[in-house]
């Protein structure tokens, strides 16, 4: 991993983001990593709308993530926030009645096809915990699939493992929805 750095996600580093969601597509459908985003009243599903309203979003400073760049390339991506820029979990209502309001929400992350399974969800993880630390810290909260040791496709792993997880650091704290679980970490 010594030949890859992190950065914010930022203006500045948009134009690599936005070559690595392209190059996949828009990424899940044409998501963008905005799913999990509050949307304006006046959005339009779509892959150009999650596109413009991601775009818009980072310029304003209300999207955070931490990118896995190889020189310029940016290959990867852990995407936080607080909870009131992440609105838009699954199984909220449960997680919200279990759970005290964490300070930070991690809600996706994504490896380049052509870099997977080398260990960059953990290192993406890792840089999103650095960038969290240094906008403050607090309690961190994520929503892992649990595999519980059975093999996966990596397209339903859009936030990790849970073994990604614990080997950062996080604590499991109970079961989400059928395959997720909730874990946390405090920076």
């Amino acid at each position: 991993m010594e030949n890859y750095i992190v950065r914010a996600l930022s203006t500045d580093t948009w134009d690599a983001f936005e070559q690595l969601v392209e190059k996949h597509n828009g990424v899940w459908g044409g998501c963008w990593c905005t799913w999990f985003h509050a949307k304006p009243p006046d959005y339009e599903r779509g892959a150009e709308a999650n596109r413009c309203l991601k775009k818009k979003l980072v310029e304003e400073g209300n999207a955070h993530a931490a990118l896995v760049f190889d020189g310029d390339s940016c290959i990867a991506w852990c995407q936080f926030g607080p909870p009131q820029e992440l609105p838009n979990i699954y199984h909220k209502r449960e997680v919200e009645a279990k759970m005290a309001m964490p300070d930070w929400r991690i809600t996706c992350i994504f490896v380049d096809k052509s870099h997977r399974r080398i260990g960059l969800a953990g290192f993406a993880l890792e840089g999103a915990l650095k960038l969290i630390g240094d906008l403050g810290g607090g309690v961190v909260e994520s929503y892992p699939q649990d595999t519980q040791g059975k093999k996966v496709s990596s397209s339903f792993l859009y936030n990790g493992t849970r073994q990604v997880f614990e080997k950062c650091g996080f604590n499991y704290e109970g079961r989400k929805g059928k395959n997720h679980c909730i874990m946390r970490k405090v920076i």
